[in-house]
């Protein structure tokens, strides 16, 4: 299927859904499974950067009118940007709800700032990529506008076919990086860096001059290079993304917009990191699922799917779709589920006020993903009378015939089935 559910899901952040297996012993086999992607601001991966040496133009953020105002009076800069703080991209094309249009705005009058922030603090924004009653702008940026000579791309990232970091970059900047390659692939390059050397001088010096960068502004360059490294190991980064990397007429060497990704599962030693996760924007129903550690992405369609084991979840959301109908959710319990996981799992499911209660159950009855039991038991301990619960069908038939029973779903709405999809491992 060319254009699968399970892609669409993959596309909202699927990744999180995965299950790492690290081997710790020869008998010990250690699951680790990811959280949610952890969401910052703009202005937040700025001061990271800032914070370990990375040049970024001068800013301050403002909650308010006159914090704006005054923020931009204390910049002193020829020329202003005042950007609306939101997850969502297409800023500069977006719409808000007061009227105003564009949530990036450039000015050289300090005042004409202030008024700006005033019809973007607290009205909700549209852009692309959010929902059609927008997002309500909490925050603004107010930075200092510098003038671009020529733009770069550079970015570090996990490669697995490298086991370790890469740094690719391109004389090809402010564009997106996927057309560069498609086009002029010959423009992309590429340094593995050792894990245990790191960015050695000759490889921050090469990419500089592979990205144009001559005379002072290569070692400029190269120390920026260096430096962003740092940051990619001080934060536990997978991907640290500068475009532009930019080169002003002034001579210096700036990160004008950079996108960081961050290693869930180093949480336990990034408190201050993952401390700024802005949850505000996301879905409810998603930030609940995080706290307990399952992996729930929202879709368009009506019937309810509860999954042991990421690989079936998406199969699951194809086969729906195949046979007609559309999946409102993607849910993963993920190996070692909890009874009270489970639980909650069900909580969310019938929080959705537009999903069917048909909800197919894939577990692994021979592949111990988890306790089979839990799932009984997590529908039992729930609050209330059992006459008020939804009734429970156990079905032991083949993957595709379950489905049928999907129908039924549709003229009794009370119904949650659950569907044990029997999976029979060979033995190696």
């Amino acid at each position: 299927m060319a254009a699968s559910v399970a892609c669409q899901a993959a596309v909202r952040g699927l990744r999180a859904a995965s299950t790492k297996q690290l081997l710790v012993s020869r008998n010990q086999l250690v699951r680790v499974s990811p959280r949610r992607w952890l969401n910052l601001q703009e202005y937040q991966s700025k001061k990271l950067m800032q914070d370990s040496g990375v040049t970024v133009q001068r800013f301050f953020v403002a909650d308010t009118a006159s914090e704006a105002l005054e923020a931009a009076k204390r910049l002193k800069a020829k020329e202003i940007v005042l950007k609306a703080q939101i997850l969502a991209g297409g800023r500069g094309k977006g719409v808000f709800d007061s009227g105003l249009k564009g949530g990036v705005h450039l000015t050289k009058d300090p005042a004409v700032v202030g008024e700006l922030a005033g019809k973007m603090l607290g009205f909700n924004l549209t852009t692309k990529q959010t929902p059609k009653e927008g997002v309500k702008v909490k925050t603004v940026m107010v930075a200092e506008a510098l003038d671009i000579s020529r733009e770069t791309y550079f970015a570090i990232l996990m490669d697995r076919s490298c086991n370790g970091p890469v740094m690719v970059g391109s004389p090809q900047g402010g564009v997106d990086i996927e057309e560069v390659a498609a086009s002029t692939p010959e423009l992309i390059f590429k340094e593995v860096i050792d894990i245990f050397e790191g960015v050695r001088d000759d490889q921050a010096l090469r990419m500089a001059a592979n990205l144009g960068f001559k005379g002072p502004l290569e070692r400029q360059a190269a120390d920026q290079i260096k430096r962003l490294y740092d940051l990619f190991l001080k934060v536990d980064a997978t991907q640290v993304e500068v475009n532009p990397l930019g080169e002003t007429p002034e001579g210096q060497v700036v990160c004008f917009d950079a996108k960081i990704n961050f290693d869930d599962n180093a949480e336990f030693r990034q408190k201050a990191v993952f401390a700024m996760d802005d949850t505000a924007e996301s879905d409810p129903l998603e930030t609940e699922a995080a706290k307990y550690d399952l992996k729930y992405i929202g879709l368009d369609g009506n019937i309810a799917c509860f999954v042991n084991g990421a690989g079936l979840a998406m199969a699951t959301c194809d086969i729906i779709d195949l046979h007609g109908g559309k999946p409102a959710n993607f849910l993963d319990l993920g190996g070692g589920v909890k009874e009270n996981q489970v639980y909650v799992a069900f909580k969310l499911l019938t929080a959705d006020p537009k999903a069917i209660r048909a909800s197919p159950i894939s577990q692994h009855q021979h592949g111990h993903l988890c306790n089979g039991a839990h799932f009984p038991c997590a529908w039992l301990s729930g609050p209330g009378p059992r006459s008020t619960k939804p009734r429970i069908t156990r079905s032991s038939a083949p993957a595709l015939k379950p489905l049928m029973l999907t129908e039924q779903c549709l003229a009794d709405r009370r119904h949650i089935y659950f569907m044990f999809w029997r999976l029979k491992l060979k033995e190696q």
